[in-house]
């Protein structure tokens, strides 16, 4: 019985995802925005990875490549 339940919850909850109507041409722009991407600047957030990789003395996760001693 909980295992219906807990089905019918989760095709309540990802149902509204199937009904997104499609971007118009003229709607695009605002995706376009620096605002919008997921890092907003990839450079910076490299070496912001780089930097933490370095000091915690692992390596991974991020494609940051190094040992802790900061070197490549």
């Amino acid at each position: 019985m909980t295992i219906k339940i807990v089905l019918l919850f989760m095709v309540i909850v990802t149902l509204p995802a199937c009904s997104l109507e499609p971007i118009k041409p003229w709607e695009r722009h605002l995706l376009a925005e620096p605002q919008m991407r997921t890092v907003p600047d990839p450079i910076d957030s490299f070496f912001d990875a780089h930097i933490y990789f370095s000091k915690e003395a692992s390596s991974g996760g991020q494609g940051v490549g190094g040992g802790g001693c900061g070197c490549n």
